[in-house]
């Protein structure tokens, strides 16, 4: 994604710290030191914080894609679809996606308020199947959207290090849910 405005340098440069960061965070995960990241891209960090002020700022922007993807395909599986279902897969897909990068998770409540489009597509997509399970009487009316981000970090946040981590989402996701149905 090209940003409006920026010199064919900058998004040269803009280009280059996002792949050495999204190589560096998969490798070693989403505490690295920033510097690194400078390096790996062929910038001075000076150049990297001008970007990106803070690392929630850069994973916002490395996970853009991601955060993009589960949203449009829950949105692709339409209004049809049973609530309580949509809203099951909407969580294992992204308590997955964030699982990708270690440490990404500690900090999803930050990152997703970044104003990427991915952030605002998920945020969107995860407010309106909150508010379809709760107006269908399946999840308690006190839920929020926070809670659901702060519960889906703690679901990444096991299975970061896992080997078989779709199967664990899944059970987890589902104790979840349990948690929260009206009763």
């Amino acid at each position: 994604m090209i940003e409006a405005g920026l010199r064919a340098d900058a998004e040269r440069n803009r280009q280059s710290i996002l792949v050495a960061a999204e190589e560096l965070f998969l490798e070693r995960g989403a505490g690295i030191p920033l510097e690194e990241v400078a390096k790996r891209a062929k910038v001075g960090i000076g150049t990297l914080y001008r970007r990106f002020p803070t690392r929630e700022s850069l994973l916002a922007a490395t996970s853009n894609e991601r955060f993009l993807s589960v949203a449009e395909t829950s949105c692709a599986r339409g209004r049809d679809q049973d609530p309580a279902d949509a809203m099951r897969q909407f969580l294992e897909e992204l308590a997955i996606n964030t699982s990708v990068y270690q440490s990404l998770a500690a900090s999803l409540g930050t990152v997703i308020q970044h104003g990427t489009p991915g952030c605002m597509a998920i945020t969107s997509e995860g407010q309106r199947l909150l508010g379809r399970t709760q107006e269908a009487g399946i999840i308690r009316s006190d839920a929020t959207f926070d809670d659901i981000i702060c519960v889906v970090s703690a679901i990444a946040i096991a299975v970061e290090k896992d080997t078989a981590p779709a199967s664990r989402v899944a059970h987890l996701v589902d104790l979840l849910l349990n948690g929260m149905l009206v009763r």
